[in-house]
């Protein structure tokens, strides 16, 4: 509400008045009060009630609640003085503020069942428990209530303000259940939260960082097991740090407003857990640049065997790997009536490292929209270098879905394998696109950097740093220029050119390699889908599109089973049943600058094809370097 100097409403019948200040600035202020006291009972005579401590107001319609607070923290810190554990028996204890566990050395705090034993923090404000150093503890069988559900998932998400940064609610009205800080080993076991406003599950921890010694407590190692969070307006499970070894093993995420897991630490398990409508497993997510994160690394994830059933209510796809993760293997998954994109290795970053060296195989994508409205979506991108995405099913029950992408490869990663994957009745099958980005600051004629959106990877230290990659300038959508980059500054992040050339800011660009880009696609049966293979990028002499089975099945008014618009090598593919009168085999067209590429075409088999060559541009099928083709049954041969 807008500030002024008289007295402002707040709920509660409270009210709040600011001295006389020029807001004309833009600012946004923030202040936390609660309407409690937290007292003792001093004395009770008949109905009257005599406390400690004084209340500052009065008020007709106070309610008073037990706190279970001070005797139970006072039970944590006997526990870790006499070295016992601790036991909670049957009950529901109510939390003014969370529970402090300071440097266990071996504690074990256990509740009767995850049922029964029920810690209420709904009026409260902190972390239920929050483990902080120490060596060892085991937490099991608690049930954890907050205040703040999935319908006020917007309430406690990022807030936009007027003339200022925004802020995270919860930062106003916070509760989570756990909180682990620094903790070498930590098991949590069965305990099961709901309606948490913050991350539910969190740690944070300092670090040991490539070269550096080991700080004296660190978190080792943290165990999820048997846990679940639902209905709850943030996190699931969170990590913002560099704690290792932290595994989620068959737990229960449903109806979670933010993401499922976020995770900037190292060396992470998320293995055999249930997740329905909630948000992103996300992978790196972090801030920086520093050299000591290509060393040691950070985001290493191994995300296996779990059910992901629905869609995505926050974030954008079920899995992504970005923000400096490296080392992901996504395997084993079963994704059922999926509306929203599933997994996605992303270039997409603001200043961070990007991610690398991925593999996602294995899984099973039901990509069936069972909703009023089929949302676009994509089974797989990828858009890093080194990844591999192999031996997946990927499929829509019923007629081809042209909402639907089986898999997304996009320039300018390096270095990408796509082989051996059943694709059926999507939009498009596997579609090769290329990526673009615009000018930020402009230092000099030479000089610029790149903005934030869209988004071109800012490489590594030790990668090839674009130099002399080339750069297309994009003006009305088509090409009005082209530079050679000279080198990319991993410090200051700024790209240089070869050679001077006028640009300003927001100017649209892309970029290809001078080199090979090493993609091959081969091994895939693509069937019913209405555009089986798209190659609408730069590619390269080392492009290559082999060995692939791609039928016509029951799709309709497909016009090409593979569109070629780049360089690409198309090698031992066996192409079937494209019959209707208006549909071709092999579609050939020019690059992105209107030219015949001279690509290669070899040893393909066309059969039962209404038209087996179809170009665009006349004369790109003599441009391209061909022989061994065997053509069965189909108009339009090139011979002919």
């Amino acid at each position: 509400m807008p500030i002024t100097d008289k007295w402002i409403p707040l709920s509660g019948g409270t009210e709040v008045r600011f001295g006389k200040l020029d807001w004309a600035a833009g600012y946004t202020v923030t202040f936390g009060a609660r309407d409690q006291l937290i007292s003792t009972i001093e004395k009770i005579n008949g109905k009257v009630v005599i406390l400690k401590d004084a209340a500052n107001r009065a008020a007709d319609d106070a309610i008073m609640r037990h706190s279970d607070t001070g005797p139970l923290q006072a039970a944590v810190d006997r526990a870790i003085r006499e070295k016992r554990n601790l036991y909670f028996p049957p009950g529901w204890y109510r939390l003014s503020k969370g529970l402090n566990v300071r440097k266990p050395e071996g504690l074990t705090i256990q509740g009767v069942d995850g049922v029964n034993t029920v810690l209420d923090i709904s009026e409260g404000v902190g972390a239920c428990f929050q483990f902080i150093d120490g060596s060892e503890a085991t937490l099991r069988n608690f049930r954890m209530v907050g205040h703040s559900g999935y319908a006020e998932r917007d309430q406690v998400g990022s807030l936009r303000t007027t003339g200022c940064r925004g802020l995270w609610g919860f930062y106003l009205k916070h509760c989570n259940a756990v909180g682990i800080r620094s903790t070498e080993r930590v098991l949590v076991e069965n305990c099961h939260a709901t309606r948490m406003s913050a991350e539910c599950f969190y740690s944070a921890s300092r670090s040991r960082t490539g070269g550096r010694p080991e700080p004296k407590h660190y978190t080792k190692s943290i165990t999820y097991r048997r846990c679940s969070v639902v209905d709850s307006g943030r996190n699931a499970f969170n990590n913002n740090d560099y704690a290792e070894n932290t595994c989620v093993l068959y737990c229960r995420i449903v109806d979670v407003g933010g993401c499922s897991w976020e995770g900037a630490s190292r060396f992470v398990k998320f293995v055999g857990n249930y997740v329905r409508n909630s948000g992103t497993v996300a992978m790196g997510n972090i801030g920086s640049r520093a050299e000591h994160l290509e060393i040691l690394g950070s985001g290493q994830h191994i995300v296996a065997d779990n059910v992901f059933e629905s869609g995505v209510c926050y974030g954008g796809c079920a899995i992504r790997a970005a923000c400096g993760a490296t080392q992901v293997i996504v395997s084993n998954n079963l994704f059922v009536n999926f509306n929203s994109s599933a997994v996605e290795f992303s270039s997409n970053t603001t200043r961070h490292l990007p991610t690398t060296n991925t593999t996602a195989t294995g899984n099973i994508f039901d990509l069936t929209c069972v909703d009023k409205e089929p949302k676009p979506r994509h089974a797989i991108l990828a858009s890093v270098p080194d990844t591999i995405v192999a031996d997946n099913q990927i499929y829509v029950r019923g007629p081809a879905d042209p909402t639907a992408t089986g898999i997304v490869v996009r320039e300018p990663a390096l270095g990408v394998t796509v082989h051996d994957n059943l694709i059926r009745n999507c939009g498009e099958g596997i579609a090769c696109r290329r990526v673009q980005a615009r000018v930020g600051q402009v230092i000099d004629k030479q000089t610029f950097t790149r903005s934030a959106m869209p988004m071109l990877p800012l490489v590594r230290r030790a990668a090839h740093r674009y130099a002399g990659w080339n750069l297309v300038w994009i003006k009305g959508g088509k090409p009005a220029g082209r530079s050679v980059i000279e080198q990319f500054d991993p410090e200051t992040c700024q790209f240089k050119l070869r050679e001077p050339c006028e640009m300003k800011f927001d100017q649209l660009f892309e970029v290809y390699p001078p080199h090979s880009a090493n993609w091959n696609i081969h091994d895939n049966t693509i069937t019913a889908c209405l555009k089986p293979i798209v190659l609408d990028a730069y590619g390269s002499k080392t492009s290559r599109v082999a060995n692939n089975l791609i039928t016509r099945g029951t799709a309709s008014g497909v016009e090409g089973a593979i569109a070629v618009g780049g360089r690409f090598k198309l090698i031992g593919n066996q192409i079937t049943g494209f019959n209707e009168p208006a549909s071709a085999a092999l579609v050939l067209g020019a690059d992105r600058f209107g030219k015949m590429r001279p690509n290669v075409v070899r040893d393909n088999i066309f059969q039962d094809c209404s038209q087996a060559v179809k170009e665009l541009v006349p004369g790109t099928w003599k441009a391209s370097q061909t022989g061994g083709n065997l053509f069965i049954k189909c108009g339009g041969t090139p011979e002919k």
